[in-house]
């Protein structure tokens, strides 16, 4: 059972990724009959630390203090997807894996986790702005950028800022049940699990620096997305062979051509979701999927949610 919780503290901390920690570990919530963690904050490089927000902070408690935790938890940093990291704090995250503890990375963090040595060969999520330089620095790590949070055996990793927060409480409803989780959020005021991944709210165009022979019909793509079009057709308007024009257009968008108008489609839907009232038949319509259920296939395999929950959380609460 889930009783001694730490947080592992480096120089350049986050306050919001170690307070969402606090927030979910280090209240006392026994007046509702919810569970009280033995909680502490641990320094792995001396009592006084730095924030990236223009105030320190002070503990008490050093690396020691991980020994008898049942969970630790390492928060993000301003830096720390660049820096190297205390051999003392290393070697304690082994220890603690090694004696059937838990740990837990928000942001960030998970590039300690890695430096560890905890992530090879598992999956791991990370904020997406940091997954290709993670996955470059540690290649054993399987990165998965699109997901919230990855529990792998003893080591969960969590994605930017608020998916701290679902990491967290998925801990929580693991380890003592819905009800807990369900309540310990309703005193957040957060869900208390969210659907979807960190997909749908990464802003992908696609490159086109590279577009020499395929410019032009890129740009006649993306103006007919209504319209169902063949590779035979558009080779036809780049005046090529179909064969050549679909070489060419793999090598200078990285990808096919059914894939390309497949994401700009699901762009556009994105765009009209946020900004318009129109109903999902006439979305679909206006970005060539056809209908509302082709539209929600193709956006939940792409975004990983589906286009009325997606709407709720980009347009705001008059959406619902």
């Amino acid at each position: 059972m889930l009783e001694n919780v730490a947080v592992a503290l480096l120089d350049g901390v986050n306050p919001f990724e170690l307070g969402v920690v606090c927030e979910v570990f280090g209240l006392d919530r026994s007046d509702e009959g919810l569970p009280v963690y033995d909680f502490a904050v641990a320094s792995a490089e001396g009592p006084t630390l730095t924030t990236h927000a223009g105030f320190s902070l002070t503990t008490e408690h050093g690396l020691e203090r991980l020994e008898t935790a049942d969970l630790i938890a390492v928060p993000a940093g301003q830096t720390y997807a660049a820096r190297e990291y205390p051999p003392e704090l290393l070697d304690a995250l082994r220890r603690a894996v090694e004696r059937g503890a838990r740990i837990l990375s928000v942001c960030s963090g998970a590039f300690v986790l890695a430096a560890a040595g905890l992530l090879d060969d598992r999956r791991c999520a990370v904020h997406w702005r940091h997954a290709e330089e993670l996955a470059r620095r540690y290649p054993r790590v399987r990165v998965e950028p699109d997901v919230l949070y990855v529990d792998e055996g003893p080591v969960i990793t969590s994605a930017g800022t608020a998916a701290g927060i679902d990491a967290c409480l998925h801990l929580v409803r693991e380890e003592h049940g819905p009800e807990v989780a369900n309540a310990i959020a309703r005193r957040m005021v957060v869900p208390p699990h969210r659907d979807g991944g960190q997909a749908q709210y990464i802003e992908r165009p696609l490159p086109r620096s590279r577009c020499d022979t395929v410019g032009e019909v890129l740009v006649w793509m993306e103006r007919h997305l209504d319209q169902e079009v063949t590779v035979e057709q558009l080779a036809e308007r780049a005046h090529m062979s179909p064969r050549t024009f679909a070489r060419r257009f793999q090598q200078e968008t990285g990808t096919t051509p059914y894939r390309w108008i497949l994401r700009q489609r699901v762009l556009l839907a994105q765009q009209l979701l946020e900004a318009t009232d129109e109903t999902m038949d006439a979305i679909a319509w206006r970005t060539g999927f056809g209908n509302a259920a082709a539209l929600r296939h193709q956006f939940v395999r792409s975004l990983g949610t589906t286009p009325q929950a997606y709407r709720r959380t980009f347009k705001g609460p008059e959406a619902a």
